[in-house]
C-alpha cells in the first residue's frame, strides 16, 4: 500500500473517530458531576455506545424511507423538568439532515399567539412531506404548565381536553403520522437532577424559577398528567410511556420504540463518485493576511 493511500485511511479514520467523539463529550458530560446513583442500574457504557450507533444507523435508514416516499412524521416529546426530553431528541437528530429532521421547541406565547385558536401557532410547524418534526414539548402544555401554574382558565383547559383527540384526528386524516413520547421520572430522580444542575455551573441556566415551581407543586404534576393520559391516550393517538430514570436505557428504548412505529426500507441510492478537480495552470491563491487569522491558541 502507498504512502498516500495510508495517510488517507488515516485521515478518513480521525474524521470517523472525530464524529463518534460528538456523542462521547455529551456522555461526559452528563456524567461531569457523578449523577451515577447505582453501578448496578445503568448499562455498561460499550454496550450503549455500541446500541446506540447501530441505531443510529437505522435512523438514518428511516430518514431516507421518510423523504423517499415523502412521508410527514410528528413525534412529541413531553414529561416532567429534567426528564431527559432533550436528551433523546439530541441523539435521534444528531446523524440526521436537519433539512429532514428539525425539532420544534416553541417559547411561551406572546401577546398576539394568547389570541389565536390554541393550536395554530403549533400548525406553522408541521411537516411536509419528506420531513419529519420533533416537538420538544408541544400543545400538551396546556394539559400539563398551563393547568398547574394557572395560566389557562378550568374552561379552555376542558375545551383543550375535549378539542385535542379531534386535533390529532384531523392531522392523522391528513397523513400525519403522530407518535407521542411521556418522559417519565421519579421523585428522587428529579430531585437529583435538580440538585445536579444547581450545582453545575454549566447547567443552572437550566434551572428557571418556573422549573422551581414546578418541583414543588410535583403531586398537582401528577394529578395532571394522570388525567391528560386518561382524557388523550387514544386507540388512533396513544401515549408511550419512556421510563426515564436511567438516561441512557431511555434514549435506546425509545429510538428502538419509534423505529418500530414507522415501517422502512432500505432506499437504494446511486453510486457517489467524487469527480476530479479542475486545475487550472492559470490559477493563482492570492495570500490572505496574517491578522485575518484565527490565533492558534491550541
Amino acid at each position: 500500500m502507498s504512502t498516500d493511500q495510508t495517510n488517507l485511511d488515516y485521515r478518513i479514520h480521525q474524521e470517523i473517530m472525530d464524529s463518534l467523539d460528538e456523542e462521547l463529550e455529551m456522555e461526559l458530560d452528563d456524567e461531569r458531576l457523578g449523577t451515577k446513583i447505582s453501578a448496578n442500574r445503568n448499562i455498561d457504557r460499550k454496550k450503549y455506545f455500541k446500541e446506540l450507533l447501530r441505531l443510529q444507523g437505522e435512523l438514518v435508514k428511516l430518514q431516507d424511507w421518510v423523504q423517499f416516499k415523502k412521508l410527514k412524521v410528528v413525534v412529541l416529546f413531553e414529561g416532567r423538568d429534567s426528564a431527559g426530553k432533550g436528551g433523546a431528541i439530541k441523539r435521534i437528530t444528531q446523524r440526521l439532515n436537519p433539512r429532514v429532521c428539525r425539532v420544534a421547541a416553541l417559547p411561551a406565547p406572546n401577546d398576539r399567539e394568547v389570541t389565536q385558536w390554541y393550536f395554530q401557532r403549533y400548525v406553522s410547524h408541521l411537516p411536509a412531506g419528506g420531513e419529519m418534526v420533533l416537538f420538544d414539548r408541544s400543545w400538551y402544555n396546556r394539559a400539563g404548565v398551563e393547568k398547574v401554574m394557572g395560566f389557562c382558565t378550568d374552561e379552555q383547559y376542558e375545551q383543550f381536553l375535549h378539542d385535542v383527540p379531534e386535533f390529532e384526528n384531523m392531522l392523522i386524516r391528513s397523513g400525519i403520522i403522530l407518535i407521542k413520547y411521556w418522559f417519565s421520572i421519579s421523585d428522587d430522580e428529579q430531585n437529583l437532577r435538580f440538585m445536579m444542575r444547581i450545582n453545575d455551573p454549566l447547567k443552572q441556566w437550566k434551572l428557571s424559577p418556573m422549573d422551581l415551581e414546578s418541583r414543588r407543586r410535583w403531586e398537582l404534576y401528577t394529578k395532571a398528567k394522570e388525567y391528560m393520559l386518561e382524557k388523550t391516550s387514544t386507540a388512533t393517538s396513544p401515549w408511550w410511556i419512556v421510563e426515564a430514570d436511567d438516561k441512557k436505557r431511555a434514549r435506546l428504548n425509545c429510538i428502538n420504540h419509534l423505529l418500530t412505529q414507522i415501517p422502512y426500507d432500505m432506499v437504494e441510492h446511486p453510486e457517489v463518485i467524487l469527480p476530479e478537480r479542475v486545475h487550472n495552470p492559470d490559477y493563482t491563491r492570492e495570500p490572505i493576511p496574517k491578522e485575518m487569522y484565527v490565533p492558534e491558541v491550541f
